[in-house]
């Protein structure tokens, strides 16, 4: 990384409104989401989970569901790397942006991006440097305190996610990971949009179903507004053979909103068999 004084930072630009702003009110709302959190009920891996699928919503919404996929990790994650997929909701994008910044900062602190990684995948085709995918882009800021509440200490590689055939995402995420044990992948991801409640927990379960099933082809664009990095994260994990699990499952109704007009958010982890 670059000296302090040249650090090309790329500031919260979700704080405040998705989350808490103040580093005290964070830490408490951040609280809360683990106190609201589904723990699993049995553990079916001794092991850690390989990769996480994770919704962005504000976190009064989504946070709980986040927070049972985090606390999945266990106490004392051996993880030192997060390869972080989520769609670009404001920058219409074809394939997968990469930001050029040395950090990503929230009110928690500074998490250093891997250059290194970055490197690695602007060889990819169909990875370019875009900071304007990432500038106002909540879906992956909102995951970053989170990650530094359970790993502490760890690098970023951001990837915002358009456009994208799955057999494209896998291979990012392929190099980016290296195969390296001490690397978490998180996808971050919505699922239904604006259905009424009874539907939209119909809808999701048939979502939930297909990435248990590991069938990348049954999620449509319409069952989740990050499915081009959740198919990719899916090959992947099938390519790596990986077990998908789901943690948790709500809507927005089953949190802090109204029943008429509802957003899906579920939470899975993928473990080694």
């Amino acid at each position: 990384m670059t000296s302090a004084t040249a650090l090309r930072i790329r500031p919260p630009a979700a704080a405040g409104t998705f989350y808490p702003a103040g580093p005290d009110e964070l830490r408490e709302a951040l609280r809360s989401a683990f106190q609201d959190a589904r723990k699993r009920s049995e553990r079916l891996s001794a092991s850690a989970p390989r990769a996480v699928v994770v919704p962005h919503a504000g976190y009064a919404y989504s946070g709980p569901v986040a927070a049972s996929a985090y606390l999945a990790l266990g106490d004392e994650p051996d993880v030192t790397r997060v390869v972080l997929l989520g769609p670009s909701h404001r920058v219409p994008l074809a394939g997968l942006a990469l930001s050029g910044a040395d950090a990503f900062e929230t009110p928690l602190g500074l998490v250093p991006v891997d250059g290194e990684a970055r490197r690695g995948l602007a060889s990819l085709s169909g990875c370019v440097r875009l900071d304007e995918a990432h500038g106002r882009e909540h879906s992956l800021e909102v995951q970053l305190p989170f990650l530094q509440t359970v790993l502490g200490s760890f690098t970023l590689v951001p990837i915002a996610v358009g456009h994208a055939g799955a057999a494209e995402v896998a291979a990012a995420v392929e190099r980016a990971t290296g195969g390296g044990e001490s690397t978490l992948v998180v996808v971050s991801t919505d699922l239904s949009h604006y259905l009424a409640h009874a539907d939209a927990v119909e809808h999701d379960r048939r979502t939930a179903d297909s990435v248990l099933a590991g069938e990348p082809d049954a999620v449509r664009d319409v069952d989740a507004c990050g499915a081009y990095a959740l198919r990719g994260l899916m090959a992947w994990a099938a390519r790596r053979g990986l077990r998908p699990e789901l943690l948790d499952l709500r809507t927005s109704a089953d949190t802090a909103g109204p029943p008429d007009r509802v957003v899906g958010y579920g939470a899975f982890a993928y473990f080694e068999r």
